[in-house]
């Protein structure tokens, strides 16, 4: 792997109000630098996402699994969830690096009674890192956990999902209040103490979950909302590692039908079985947005044939604070890691000023 040391002399700073190039409805901010939404409560600096419901796939394009197989994946997964239960009681035995270990095997075996084939290119540090990766769906953390013993940081409402919850807190997840922008700062804190205790941690930078289709060429460089890129990565959980000293993995999962398949509706059908992982065509089918519930994802999700999810993990990136100000380089690492970013031209000057030790 490389490792790539930010340079300071060719970097811009974001424009807008946000801090992330993007305006607010209002045009006012929090006093943390954060947009505001008017009239919607507990949105005060929550990330926007500018995929809906509208860029799933229609279910008549996606190809199906047969219904005894649709059974044996629900039953499969249910018996995994309440083996879970059994985890509980088992992770708080177990030495803490040994807990998300355990935690990859359990993703590992729910990912294949979904039917989700895992498929992994790179491999992500063996040391202290933070792993930014782009967010589709709530199978993203299994992906992510089935590839890496990592730490995950989530949104404190997962914390009270049945046993779902109970199992991230035991397997040492941390979680962050989007709803109050003054525990951000603590968040960040303890991320960064986390990466100095040894530990892998794996964060969602955008904030929010997109259909993972955005910049793909067969939909013309746009997902179907018409967002270029619906949500940047956002800067601040990348200061945890500016802090601690800890390099950057950017993780890319992409979510496809198995080569050889019939892909979505409009899209070429087959791929020959032969193809390259350039070759496949990214799929909506898997993605978690809008307002849409978690079991009428699931049951599509159970649903499909030939899910893939595909993790790509890059070049380690390595902040090498030079000056008293350290927010250019959490911004500088923000745009790096960020794989709309990355295909965007835009980007050019940010990767010019990169020095690549080889």
């Amino acid at each position: 792997m490389t490792t790539a040391t930010v340079r300071l002399g060719a970097l811009g700073r974001t424009n807008g109000t946000n801090g992330t190039g993007r305006t607010s409805p209002t045009g006012r901010t929090d006093g943390t630098g954060r947009t505001s939404v008017a009239g919607v409560p507990g949105t005060l600096w929550r990330p926007r996402s500018g995929c809906d419901t509208d860029c799933l796939p229609l279910p008549d394009a996606l190809p199906r699994a047969g219904r005894l197989r649709r059974a044996a994946r629900l039953t499969g997964a249910l018996i995994l969830l309440l083996a879970g239960a059994g985890l509980l009681v088992l992770l708080p035995l177990l030495a803490r690096r040994l807990r998300p270990v355990v935690g990859g095997w359990w993703a590992r075996r729910l990912l294949h009674a979904l039917g989700v084939r895992l498929v992994r290119a790179g491999r992500p540090l063996d040391r202290p890192a933070l792993l930014t990766a782009n967010h589709v769906s709530w199978l993203d953390t299994l992906a992510i956990l089935a590839v890496a013993p990592a730490r995950m940081l989530a949104k404190h409402e997962v914390g009270r999902w049945p046993l779902i919850g109970a199992l991230a807190r035991a397997g040492g997840t941390m979680f962050i209040d989007r709803d109050r922008p003054r525990a951000l700062p603590r968040t960040v804190a303890d991320v960064a103490d986390a990466l100095r205790a040894g530990d892998l941690v794996a964060v969602f930078p955008q904030g929010t979950t997109t259909c993972g289709t955005a910049g793909q060429v067969p939909l013309g460089g746009r997902c179907r909302s018409g967002a270029p890129r619906p949500a940047p990565f956002r800067p601040a959980m990348f200061q945890a590692a500016v802090d601690a000293g800890a390099p950057v993995v950017p993780l890319t999962l992409t979510y496809h039908f198995q080569v050889g398949r019939p892909a979505e509706r409009g899209v070429a059908g087959a791929r020959p079985t032969g193809a390259t992982p350039t070759d496949v065509t990214p799929t909506g089918a898997a993605a978690f947005i809008g307002e849409e519930a978690l079991w009428p994802s699931a049951r599509r999700i159970i649903g499909l044939r030939d899910l893939v999810v595909r993790v790509d993990c890059g070049a380690p990136l390595s902040p090498a604070p030079r000056s008293p100000s350290r927010v250019p380089y959490r911004r500088a690492l923000a745009r790096l890691a960020d794989p709309a970013r990355l295909a965007d031209p835009a980007s050019e000057p940010v990767r010019a000023a990169l020095d690549l030790a080889r």
